[in-house]
């Protein structure tokens, strides 16, 4: 009510403060301009009836105070047209201001009401942002223990090749040792004969120690490193893990690897990872393979686009095309105690690194892994290749 009565009563003043001007200037000024503006004050600040209270009193204002005969409302025709017209005005000019200043009123809701909800948002999105960033974390956190877990158990699986890498140069060292003595213990020790024995102990030392060491390293759980990697080396290393248990299931392993092949960069360990798991899941498909061939082909090169590439052949059962890439899916395996993580942690590990991973079909059977590598310096040299067969004893 207070409201109500304070936007009339403004009205009143606006129209009695026009009148009192107008009536003090009229000799000097037109009697109708202050009028419209006390009607557009009273429109804009009260709404559109305090704007045609203001209309009702200016134009009875004018025809009183202005129109002869003074202080009267007997207006002629013709005054009354000029009254009719000045009315007429007015109320447009009232419902113009009023209308006015609803549009500004509701553009002003309408940007408070925006930046709210702009504030909201934001503050979702934040909330999201800080969300999926710890989920991020967190699945990181995951991918890292799948991946060191899998390390873990292809490591298990190669117990009998790793026991046989060390077992050789222990053996050799025992052996070494008594023919040191030997030497030693004679009428006339030969000590050229116990130094090179000695020599030959500490070299077979440094060879036992490399094997725990890469080991060591495989299996070690640290944070991924970001360090210029001989893909050769890394290939050779891993290998060396695996010949025993390829010559104990009868495979014939070759390398072909090219000479002036370029770094790449990445983590040793994780591509140590990718490489191990091929090559366990070939000589497991191998296994299962009692006829035919029973080879294993491991090579390095560059494609056309000079990015590195790691190539595992096998002659194993193979893959049903309808699964060369189900294979890489989380959980899908063909074996029946499998984990179906290996090669999924596999692509995962060669996609952060920039590259690709993928499997096709061996002819006339088997499967083909191949993977890709950006190379941490372009080389111009021409790339040559050097064949290696690897046969084991059945």
């Amino acid at each position: 009510m207070l409201r109500t009565l304070w936007r009339y009563g403004f009205a009143v003043l606006t129209v009695a403060a026009a009148l009192f001007i107008t009536k003090s200037l009229e000799h000097y000024t037109d009697i109708t301009p202050l009028f419209y503006a006390a009607i557009v004050v009273s429109a804009w600040f009260g709404g559109m009836g305090p704007g045609l209270l203001a209309v009702a009193l200016a134009t009875v204002a004018l025809d009183y105070y202005f129109i002869a005969p003074l202080y009267t409302l007997r207006p002629d025709l013709k005054q009354i047209s000029f009254l009719v017209v000045f009315g007429f005005l007015a109320v447009l000019t009232s419902w113009m201001s009023a209308k006015r200043k609803q549009a500004e009123e509701g553009l002003r809701h309408a940007r408070d009401e925006l930046e709210t909800r702009v504030q909201e948002r934001t503050a979702e999105l934040r909330q999201a942002n800080e969300t999926l960033r710890e989920r991020g974390e967190t699945l990181q956190k995951v991918q890292t223990e799948l991946a060191h877990v899998t390390r873990v158990m292809t490591v298990g699986e190669l117990t009998a090749s790793i026991a046989h890498e060390v077992n050789q140069p222990l053996a050799a060292i025992v052996t070494n040792s008594n023919a040191c003595l030997r030497w030693l213990g004679g009428v006339q020790p030969n000590f050229d004969e116990a130094r090179k024995a000695v020599e030959r102990i500490i070299k077979d030392g440094y060879r036992a120690s490399e094997v725990i060491a890469r080991i060591r390293a495989l299996v070690k759980k640290a944070p991924a490193r970001d360090d210029v990697v001989d893909l050769n080396e890394v290939i050779v290393e891993v290998l060396a893990l695996a010949q025993n248990e390829a010559r104990r299931a009868r495979v014939v392993l070759k390398r072909e690897l090219a000479t002036d092949l370029p770094p790449a960069r990445g983590d040793r360990v994780q591509l140590q990872q990718v490489i191990l798991n091929l090559i366990v899941n070939a000589l497991e498909a191998i296994a299962k393979n009692k006829d035919g061939e029973r080879e294993l082909s491991i090579s390095s090169g560059k494609d056309q686009s000079n990015n590195l590439i790691v190539t595992v052949r096998d002659t194993g059962e193979g893959l049903d095309p309808a699964n060369l890439e189900r294979v890489f899916d989380a959980f899908f395996t063909t074996k029946p105690d499998g984990m179906g993580m290996g090669l999924a942690i596999s692509r995962t590990i060669i996609e952060s690194h920039g590259g690709r991973l993928w499997a096709t079909s061996n002819s006339p059977h088997g499967a083909v892994f191949q993977f890709t590598l950006p190379a941490a310096a372009e080389t111009s040299s021409h790339i040559s290749f050097r064949t290696l067969d690897e046969s084991a004893g059945a």
